[in-house]
């Protein structure tokens, strides 16, 4: 399905386009996407994919393993959350150079699936965060939502989509897949 040797892993890094010195490439052996993802059809969930690295990473100030949430683990309303990524900082406009970071707070599931929010394109293997004037848009995608649970930061959520009404758009807030969803998922395939 896909490629491992299409792909590289940077991590460490700030800046796309300047070598600061501290990013590390490595390589990917495989691609592990969730069986049931359907690329045409990216509100219908499982918009989830694992990347086995063909060497590890150097742990440093600037590389950390990531935590991951308990199976089943739902965030309540207002939970702080915080997306990061290179994409766009406003509809239409041009990709960061820089790794961007915003506040996006839980939006619950029965607020996010209410007919003048999101309605039934949200499932419950998804999370919503965000709507106020901070968003995801174009270019996140495939990034984390860290969200503070316990006075640590865990990764609840990969971006996944914004309102094709552009990004920021109101009662649309950013919807990421679930990682709590899916811990059996990965746990079959890191052991």
């Amino acid at each position: 399905m896909y490629s491992a040797r299409t792909w590289r892993v940077v991590v460490g890094d700030h800046d796309i386009y300047t070598n600061e010195g501290r990013e590390q490439y490595l390589g990917v052996s495989t691609v592990y996407v969730h069986p049931n993802w359907n690329s045409n059809s990216v509100a219908s969930g499982y918009d989830i994919a694992l990347l086995r690295l063909s060497t590890s990473a150097t742990l440093n100030s600037y590389v950390q393993l990531a935590t991951l949430p308990p199976s089943g683990q739902v965030l309540p309303h207002n939970n702080p959350c915080y997306i990061t990524g290179w994409g766009r900082t406003q509809t239409g406009g041009s990709l960061s150079a820089q790794l961007k970071e915003a506040y996006l707070p839980v939006v619950d599931y029965n607020t996010c699936t209410r007919s003048d929010w999101w309605g039934s394109t949200v499932k419950n293997t998804m999370v919503c965060a965000g709507g106020g004037s901070d968003s995801g848009c174009n270019g996140d995608s495939g990034g984390p939502l860290n969200c503070q649970v316990s006075g640590q930061y865990v990764v609840h959520g990969v971006t996944s989509f914004v309102s094709s009404l552009g990004c920021n758009t109101i009662q649309k807030p950013t919807v990421f897949t679930r990682v709590s969803a899916y811990i059996s998922w990965i746990n079959g395939i890191i052991g």
